[in-house]
């Protein structure tokens, strides 16, 4: 299966205009230099890692939550992007994805373990060359 995404930029780096889009038309929408690194409102690519990030994992703890015998009434998560500068330039540095999940029948230990799992084996996960860091918590 594959799925396509675009991009075009015009003009200077603090100058230009970029514009992404989805094949889906699920997303269509302008970013620029001050939107990335000024938190100008708008999108930028952390942003939209940060959401392709905390999609697929909240799909993948659904499943293996389901594998153990429990279904999810709900997984929330977030996913904070760091965009760091180094020596050799611009990187993503970590991830830091923050959950909270309703669980009926679910423990605490038994989460956390599907948690780890879904963090550290999420196709995003896994594409991705950044340090993972995770909170994850069971709703009572």
């Amino acid at each position: 299966m594959d799925s396509k995404a675009s991009a075009r930029w015009e003009g200077g780096l603090k100058d230009g205009q970029g514009h992404v889009s989805t094949e889906s038309g699920a997303l269509d929408a302008n970013y620029s230099f001050k939107q990335r690194f000024e938190g100008a409102p708008g999108t930028n690519p952390e942003e939209l890692i940060g959401a392709a990030h905390a999609g697929c994992f909240s799909m993948a703890l659904s499943m293996i939550l389901g594998e153990k015998g429990y279904t999810a009434e709900s997984i929330d998560t977030q996913a904070r992007v760091t965009l760091s500068q180094g020596s050799s330039g611009f990187d993503i540095s970590k991830i830091h994805l923050e959950v909270e999940a309703q669980v009926s029948g679910a423990d605490e230990a038994a989460f956390k373990e599907a948690a780890e799992t879904a963090k550290a084996n999420c196709p995003v996960s896994k594409v991705l060359n950044a340090d993972i860091t995770m909170t994850a918590k069971l709703k009572g």
